[in-house]
Order: C-alpha cells, then structure tokens, then sequence
C-alpha cells in the first residue's frame, strides 16, 4: 500500500470553512484528552470534513475498488444517525456537501447536495449495527484493500511483528463467518459481537475494519492495520517470523495504540490532502 501523496509545491491558503486540529503537546500514551469543539454545529462540521479527508486518502491509497468501501462517522446530536457517502461517487470526489445523514433505522434524514441520494445497503447493515452496539465508537471505516483482504482469507489474527502491529496486539478480532455480501442487519450485528471492545476486526474472506473515537483515528487505524498486514505476509514469505515477546508487545500497544497517537497520526495526512484537495470543504 503507497499512498500517493507528492511533494508540497506550496503552501495554499486554508479554506475559508476548514476547523484546524488543536493537539495536545504529547501524542504517546492515553492520557491525553481528544480534542473537541465548543458546539455540536462545530464539533459535527470537524467530523464532516475529516469523514471526507478519509475518503480522498482512500482513494489516494487505491482503497476503491468498485463500490466497495465506507467510512461513517456519528453525528454528535444524534447519537443514533450517522454520516456516510453517497454510492456511485467515487471517494476522490467527495466532500462535505456529498455526505447523507442516515438514521439507524435506514432513513436518509439529510441527502447529500450534489449526487443522488443511495445508500449503500451493505454500508448501512454494518455500521448501523456497529454504532447501536458500540455507544463510545464515533467512527468506522472498511473498504476491499489489497493487504487486508489477503491476509483475511487465511483466518487468523496478525502477530506483533513490529512496533506498528503491536498497536493492534490483543485488540482486534476474527469474523470467520463468511456468508457473501452484507445486506442484512442481523449480519451486521455479528460483525459488532466479533468486534466487541476492540478496535479493529478481521472479516474472513472479506476484509478488514477499523473503529475510533474519532474519524482521525479510525482512518489511520485502517491504514496501520493494512500496512501490517502487508508486513506479515511479505515476512511470511520470506521466512521464520519472531514476534514481540508478549509482556513487550502488551506494553508497546498501550504506547502506540492510542486514541489520541491515531488522531496525531493522522494528522500530516490531513494538512496535505486539506491543501491540495480544498474542493473537500465544498
């Protein structure tokens, strides 16, 4: 996976309707608090744009094929509504104005702007069903990419090979029951049980899935996640892994695992597609 991010031929003046991200001074560790903003109408406009950031890193990172993928985001007025693009638009085209509101129970409250308001089903009977079981989750992301979808058809949780994985050690899970295309919700209530308390899930012979405490961390959780799962193959197939030793890996996770190291993570991403992609504010 290489996201195709090229060299600043500048620096463009920031879009008159883009939020900044105020960090806090430390990123390892959990400690730190997430970032929030002084109204709902402020704090659903951050989630927005970054929800639609998201999608153009996806599509950066070839994370598009087809129809296939989704972010969600909640909104923070309606727990119980969340935010996710319209079907048909590719993710290189979306932007804030694209997103739908949609309930949980199905109802597009807000359609987007622009494009037709579709929703795809397989979107709504997974993350419906992973924001009811999930209250503290405020956003999730799958999509069909490469590394992921490899390494999910051999039905096994990643090692901690390398201090990336670890953020992942003894925090994600295995969905082994393939049955085709999600379009039902009580299947999506599966994929939440196998989920659980954690913060990324495996889906056999499918893909994989990540969920955050906010929209930065969800995104970049996916990313890590496929990276490592690029990582064990290219090991695997090279020879004999040795994986962090448990008590290492355990205290290497709670470093780098963090809800707050994913929004730091995130955040180079955002400053360089936010600049050279202002169009996502529209």
């Amino acid at each position: 996976m290489t996201l195709a991010i090229p060299r600043p031929t500048g620096t463009p003046a920031a879009h008159p309707a883009k939020i900044q991200t105020v960090l806090p001074e430390r990123a390892l560790g959990a400690t730190a608090p997430i970032p929030q903003q002084p109204t709902l109408e402020q704090e659903r406009l951050f989630r927005k744009q970054r929800l639609a950031a998201g999608y153009r890193l996806f599509a950066r990172a070839g994370f598009d094929m087809g129809g296939a993928g989704h972010i969600t985001a909640r909104d923070p007025e309606r727990p119980d509504h969340f935010w996710v693009n319209p079907a048909g638009v590719h993710f290189s085209r979306i932007r804030v104005s694209d997103l739908m509101l949609v309930s949980h129970e199905g109802e597009i409250v807000q359609p987007p702007a622009r494009a037709k308001p579709r929703l795809n089903r397989a979107a709504f009977a997974i993350h419906s069903e992973l924001h009811k079981a999930r209250p503290d989750v405020v956003a999730a992301a799958h999509s069909h990419s490469l590394y992921g979808k490899a390494w999910s058809t051999l039905g096994r949780l990643l090692d901690p090979l390398t201090q990336d994985a670890a953020a992942f050690y003894e925090d994600h899970s295995l969905f082994s029951e393939f049955s085709g295309v999600v379009l039902d919700t009580s299947e999506g209530e599966k994929i939440a049980e196998a989920l659980g308390p954690r913060k990324a899930v495996i889906l056999q012979n499918h893909g994989i899935l990540t969920v955050g405490q906010t929209v930065e961390a969800a995104v970049w959780r996916y990313l890590a996640l496929e990276n490592a799962c690029q990582v064990q193959l290219l090991a695997e197939a090279a020879g004999q892994t040795r994986p962090i030793p448990h008590d290492v890996a355990r205290h290497t996770a709670g470093q780098v695992g963090s809800e707050i190291g994913g929004v730091f993570a995130f955040q180079p991403y955002w400053d360089i597609v936010s600049e050279e992609e202002p169009d996502l504010f529209d």
